[in-house]
């Protein structure tokens, strides 16, 4: 992990530059960030990008439990089987 010390209007850029954030504002202990990043750059905090790759993976596991039962019966009903 890099860890750096920025002052408010400071900024620091991610990869190409295309990323930036900046210090916008400290108020004791939080710290007001300004991104900017392209707009098909998806932006969240933590807990809800946890919360939204928690979702995917449940999703992803109840549609391989599915696909396994849909296979079953249809191998069941082929005629040929």
């Amino acid at each position: 992990m890099l860890i750096l010390t920025r002052k408010v209007g400071e900024s620091i850029a991610i990869g190409d530059g295309s990323i930036t954030v900046s210090v916008m504002e400290v108020k004791g202990r939080q710290v007001r960030l300004g991104i900017s990043a392209p707009a098909n750059t998806p932006i969240h905090r933590q807990e809800i990008f946890s919360k939204i790759k928690e979702a995917n993976q449940q999703a992803s596991a109840a549609q391989a439990v599915d696909l396994d039962a849909l296979s079953r019966i249809l191998q069941s009903e082929d005629p040929n089987a």
